[in-house]
C-alpha cells in the first residue's frame, strides 16, 4: 500500500462525477414552479425563477415532463431573495418564497387574469388589484402533518413533492408559532416513548397524521391524532404530556383511519380529553370548529372575504340569502346580520352541526343549515326561495357541478357571489353561468396563502336581464 496516498498500488482512481445538467428557466407555471425545456420535454424545477440559468438534479422523467430539484442558481433573478425557510429546497410547498412579497402578488394577479380572460364571456370582467395579506409569514392557523419512521428516527412533516418521503419540519415559517411548538414537542415525545409510527408499506403501526388548529386571538390549540388502530392508552399519555409541555393545548382527539391510501381523516373521531371544539373569532363572528371540519387557514384573510361578501350582498331585512358549500357557517352568519333569513347548505354533517352551534353562539336566530347533496338541495330551494334572493357559492377546488349551476340560475337571485380557490375552475364556472344568464361583473383576488402559488378570488355576478 502506498502509505502517502492511502491507496493500494493497483487501485484505480474513482471516476469523476458527471457535471449537473443546466437549463434556462423560461416562465413560472400556475403552481409557481420554474419551467424550462429540454428537447420536446418540459423541465419543472421548484424554486427556480424566470430568466435564471440553474443546475439541477433529475428526480423523475416522463415522456413529456422531467422533474428536477434545484441545486445551484448560476445567474439569479434580479428580485430573488434568500429563503427564510431552511426546508424550502426540499419541501417545495412554498415555491414563491424566494420572491419579495410585491412580486408574489403580481404573479397571482396575472394568474387570475390569464385564467379568466381566456374565456370570451369574461373578457369584460373588471379585476381589482389583489388584496394583500397583512402577515405574509406566520399566518397559518392549522396544519396536517404526517408521521414516518425514517433512518431509525421519527419524522413529522410533509411529503416531498412526487414521493412518499417525509420532510421533517420542526419550524415552518408559515405556521403560527404555537403550531411549531406543538410539532416539536409531539415529535420528541413520540421518539422518547418509542410509539409505533404507521408504516404505509407494511400497513402496520399506530400514528399516521397530526392535525393541529390554533385560535390566534386566544393562543389556544386543539390537537387530533389520526391513528390506524383504536388503541388509545398511549395517546392519552402522549396527550397529557403534550398539555404539560404546551398548556395552550385545550383538547386532544383521536381520529381512526384504518384504510390504506392517502385520505387523511377517517369517519370516526373521539375526544380523549379537554374541550370538544375550538372557538375562534374571525372578524366580529365567533366560530366553533370541530377537529375535522374544514376552515380557512388564514383567519385575517377569511375575515376580509367575509366582509367583502357582506358588502357586495348589501342585504336588507326583507331579503333572504342562500350560502352554498357553507362549511361551519362563516359567510352565512355574516350575511345573517343584515338579511331577513339565511339558509346554508353543506354536505359534511359535522360542519353543519358546527354551523348551527355558531348561529346560536352569535345570537343569530334567522339562520337554517341543511346537510346533503348540493345539487338536490338547490333544486328544492329553487322552488322554495322567492326570486330576488342573494346566492353565495364557496365550492371546493374542483368547482361546482353543472347541475348546481343550473339550479342556482333557476333560483333567479338578484345577485350571486362566488368565492373560489382555483382560478381555472372559477373561469369555467363563470363562463357556464354566463350561458345561464348571469354576468360576472367584478373579481377581487385575495392572497389567502402567501409564499405559495394559491390564490382566492371573489366574484360578483348579476343577472343579464332584470328579474
Amino acid at each position: 500500500m502506498d502509505r502517502s496516498s492511502g491507496k493500494k498500488p493497483n487501485q484505480k482512481p474513482s471516476a469523476p462525477r458527471p457535471p449537473l445538467p443546466e437549463i434556462d428557466i423560461l416562465a413560472l407555471n400556475e403552481e409557481g414552479i420554474g419551467i424550462g425545456r429540454q428537447g420536446p420535454r418540459e423541465v419543472w424545477i421548484s424554486g427556480a425563477l424566470p430568466g435564471e440559468k440553474v443546475q439541477f438534479a433529475i428526480e423523475h422523467q416522463g415522456q413529456r415532463r422531467l422533474v428536477g430539484s434545484l441545486k445551484k442558481v448560476l445567474n439569479p433573478h434580479p428580485e430573488r431573495i434568500p429563503s427564510p425557510c431552511r426546508h424550502a429546497r426540499f419541501c417545495q410547498g412554498c415555491p414563491l418564497i424566494v420572491l419579495p412579497y410585491p412580486a408574489q402578488l403580481r404573479f397571482k394577479e396575472e394568474r387570475v387574469g390569464e385564467s379568466l380572460n381566456k374565456h370570451p364571456a369574461l373578457q369584460h370582467l373588471r379585476i381589482e388589484p389583489i388584496l394583500a395579506a397583512p402577515h405574509p409569514l406566520g399566518y397559518r392557523s392549522s396544519a396536517k402533518l404526517v408521521f414516518a419512521k425514517q433512518r431509525g428516527k421519527v419524522s413529522l412533516g410533509l411529503y416531498r413533492r412526487g414521493s412518499h418521503d417525509v420532510i421533517d419540519i420542526g419550524d415552518c415559517p408559515l405556521h403560527h408559532p404555537l403550531l411549531n411548538r406543538v410539532v416539536r414537542v409531539v415529535r420528541e415525545e413520540v421518539e422518547r416513548q418509542n410509539i409505533f409510527v404507521y408504516d404505509e408499506n407494511k400497513g402496520r403501526g399506530l400514528l399516521r397524521y397530526l392535525l393541529i388548529r390554533v385560535a390566534p386571538e386566544s393562543s389556544r390549540a386543539m390537537v387530533t391524532f389520526v391513528t390506524a388502530e383504536r388503541n388509545f392508552r398511549e395517546l392519552i399519555h402522549l396527550g397529557k404530556w403534550l398539555q404539560r409541555k404546551v398548556p395552550e393545548v385545550i383538547s386532544v382527539h383521536q381520529n381512526i383511519n384504518a384504510k390504506a391510501g392517502n385520505v387523511i381523516v377517517g369517519r370516526e373521531t373521539q375526544k380523549l380529553f379537554g374541550h370538544s371544539d375550538l372557538i375562534t373569532t374571525v372578524g366580529d363572528i365567533r366560530l366553533r370548529i370541530s377537529p375535522t371540519s374544514f376552515f380557512q387557514v388564514n383567519p385575517d384573510q377569511a375575515a376580509a372575504i367575509y366582509a367583502l361578501v357582506r358588502r357586495w350582498a348589501a342585504l336588507t331585512k326583507g331579503e333572504n340569502a342562500v350560502d352554498l358549500y357553507c362549511g361551519i357557517g362563516g359567510i352565512a352568519l355574516n350575511l345573517a346580520r343584515d338579511a331577513g333569513f339565511v339558509i346554508g347548505i353543506e354536505s359534511v354533517e359535522e360542519a353543519v352541526r358546527n354551523a348551527r352551534d355558531n348561529a346560536a353562539m352569535n345570537g343569530l336566530g334567522n339562520c337554517s343549515f341543511r346537510a346533503g347533496d348540493a345539487a338536490l338541495l338547490m333544486e328544492e330551494l329553487a322552488e322554495e326561495m322567492p326570486p330576488g334572493s342573494v346566492l353565495t357559492l364557496n365550492p371546493p377546488r374542483s368547482g361546482c357541478d353543472g347541475k348546481v349551476l343550473e339550479a342556482a340560475a333557476k333560483m333567479a337571485p338578484r345577485a350571486m357571489i362566488y368565492v373560489s380557490c382555483d382560478p381555472d375552475t372559477l373561469g369555467r364556472d363563470l363562463a357556464s353561468l354566463d350561458d345561464l344568464g348571469f354576468r360576472a361583473v367584478t373579481a377581487q383576488p385575495v392572497d389567502m396563502f402567501p409564499q405559495t402559488s394559491h390564490v382566492e378570488t371573489v366574484v360578483r355576478l348579476a343577472p343579464k336581464t332584470k328579474r
